[in-house]
């Protein structure tokens, strides 16, 4: 066919994406796929070292990337480094917003009561998940509203469909997010042009650095009986790997979804979907 409108929908050639958080686990992959898919990739996280360990590999593999080292909750930092990305590459037309997690303290267990649980915490996990989303979306939505065009995408939870025990930190600042990406989804396209759309992806389980010993016993490997609870409210039957959020993704940002804004999708092995029975 002449006429190749279905790929041309996905294609990224002449993007800039800017994605934080994107050396970690899941953000590592979609970091690669957008580069698969043409785009220029703007890696942004804590650890500069790794983003720039990221970017290496993706330039070595005929990707073009640049990491930087950016604290999410630094405003003046992320204009900085806005500026930078500005220099390299003229245009910024996609945000991802992947920074976020949970941590030890901000999780009920027998030990630690939820009446216990420290103010500093909650306040860690919010800022982290909730205005690590908004200043970035602040900084980078700007220089959207500018150009009238751009995406973002925001990483949320299925703990914000689904609130889970142990986590109402975690679950309530993505939920945070979830009610974000609408309002802003709404404010971006009212204030300032209609090509400018901001969604959400809500992954269901996967495994990472911060989940894996919940989810599975640190001694033998084999899952705990959370990840089995897990596993047996999951239809498809498995924890999500980061490949399975990579469709998602570019659908989201690209042009084929340019009639789609202010959606949370979940990609979850249809766990949302499940009553238990």
């Amino acid at each position: 066919m002449k006429d190749k409108k279905v790929n041309n929908g996905y294609d990224l050639s002449h993007y800039t994406a800017v994605v934080t958080g994107g050396a970690g686990v899941l953000c590592a992959t979609l970091c690669k796929a957008l580069a698969e898919a043409g785009a220029s990739v703007a890696i942004l996280d804590i650890n500069e070292e790794a983003a720039k360990s990221l970017a290496n590999e993706i330039n070595s593999n005929g990707g073009k990337a640049v990491g930087y080292r950016c604290n999410m909750l630094d405003k003046e930092d992320i204009t900085s480094v806005a500026n930078k990305i500005l220099d390299e590459f003229i245009h910024i037309d996609v945000l991802v917003n992947g920074a976020g997690g949970n941590k030890p303290q901000a999780t009920t267990s027998q030990d630690l009561k939820f009446f216990d649980l420290p103010v500093d915490a909650f306040r860690w996990v919010f800022d982290l998940n909730l205005l690590g989303t908004i200043l970035p979306s602040q900084v980078f939505g700007k220089i959207m509203a500018e150009q009238k065009s751009g995406v973002i995408l925001n990483i949320s939870s299925m703990n914000a469909f689904r609130p889970l025990t142990r986590i109402p930190a975690y679950s309530a600042a993505k939920a945070g997010v979830s009610n974000f990406t609408q309002w802003l989804a709404v404010h971006m396209a009212q204030e300032f042009s209609p090509a400018i759309r901001v969604n959400a992806i809500a992954p269901g389980f996967f495994i990472t650095e911060q989940n894996r010993f919940l989810l599975t016993d640190k001694e033998s490997g084999e899952l705990s009986d959370r990840g089995r609870t897990i596993i047996n409210h999951t239809p498809i039957g498995r924890f999500g790997t980061p490949e399975d959020l990579v469709g998602t993704m570019l659908w989201l940002v690209s042009p084929a979804s340019a009639f789609i804004t202010g959606v949370v999708i979940p990609v979850d092995g249809g766990f949302s979907a499940f009553s238990g029975v």
